[in-house]
């Protein structure tokens, strides 16, 4: 693809760049970086955002042996230049996350939502939740340590948490369960102490039956969407804030159809549902939103 066309001609130096670096990045090498990101993630990159491009980039450009941006920009048009497209994608996308960010929304799960899914659970009826922007992996795992709390054995029934992200480096850390010590201050000391295993070098991994409950998997949210059943629990926190409204909107029209009835949908507190989702869902607490639809509210 060629996404430069419509750049600026311009060979200044990118506006508001402020950087006295060894590669140079012009207004118009940014504004086919800018281009790059909305097309293949969504994201909207603001003109003020040409120092944390060029700081996170430029690691690229010397990894890749380059000189400058037009070269790197050349490069991630190229037909040969989808993997580096995706490194891009990874180096511009914030990752913060960590263990029960916005403790509020996981108290409801635990009081408002778990005890009915784990009745039905122990029914043998099956569980699915889904945090849709996962990072490495602190939400769903929050998730899975708040429904073990209450359940221990919790694998062993049919309860599985789907942890999506665009980034496979950081699937790849979710996957494995690792974190420093000092990432665990947020998980309750007893949660921690039972789920939680010293590898002996300061870091700590989270217990087998944590993992069981938790797969990690690699979904665009601006792609297509391989899920075809219904989610009781969906968490879509601190991502749609960095697309546009026409494309928020969008997101949330296509995640409302796939909450089961009586499910809970878990969005950031930057975020408000809009558009056409909005009619059809109700607010159940702060940044917390149920199905209007009657019956089958699992609280």
């Amino acid at each position: 693809m060629s996404l430069s066309m419509n750049a600026p001609s311009s060979t200044k130096p990118a506006s508001g760049l402020t950087e006295a670096g060894e590669f140079l990045m012009t207004q118009r090498d940014f504004a086919t970086i800018a281009a790059t990101l909305m097309a293949e993630a969504g994201i909207s990159l603001s003109g003020n955002k040409a120092n944390l491009v060029y700081s996170r980039l430029a690691k690229r450009l010397r990894l890749r042996g380059l000189s400058n941006f037009a070269d790197y920009c050349a490069l991630i048009e190229s037909p040969s230049g989808a993997g580096e497209r995706q490194d891009m994608i990874a180096a511009l996308t914030t990752n913060v996350t960590r263990f029960f960010r916005e403790p509020h929304h996981f108290e409801h799960l635990k009081t408002k939502i778990l005890p009915g899914l784990i009745a039905r659970a122990t029914q043998g009826q099956p569980v699915r939740m889904w945090s849709a922007a996962c990072s490495s992996g602190q939400e769903p795992y929050s998730t899975a340590l708040t429904l073990l709390s209450l359940m221990p054995g919790a694998a062993k029934h049919d309860i599985r948490i789907l942890a999506t992200d665009i980034d496979p480096n950081m699937l790849a850390m979710g996957a494995a369960g690792i974190y420093d010590a000092s990432l665990l201050d947020a998980v309750p000391p007893a949660l921690r102490g039972r789920w939680f295993s010293p590898l002996g070098d300061g870091r700590h991994q989270i217990a087998s039956e944590a993992r069981a409950l938790v797969k990690f998997r690699k979904l665009n949210l601006i792609g297509n969407w391989p899920m075809r059943g219904k989610f009781d629990v969906i968490f879509c926190r601190n991502v749609v804030i960095y697309f546009e409204n026409a494309l928020q909107e969008k997101i949330w029209a296509r995640i409302t159809p796939l909450l089961a009835p009586g499910g809970v949908l878990y969005i950031g507190h930057s975020e408000r549902v809009t558009g056409a989702a909005e009619a059809a869902l109700r607010s159940d607490g702060i940044t917390i939103y149920r199905p209007r639809a009657t019956g089958g509210d699992l609280a």
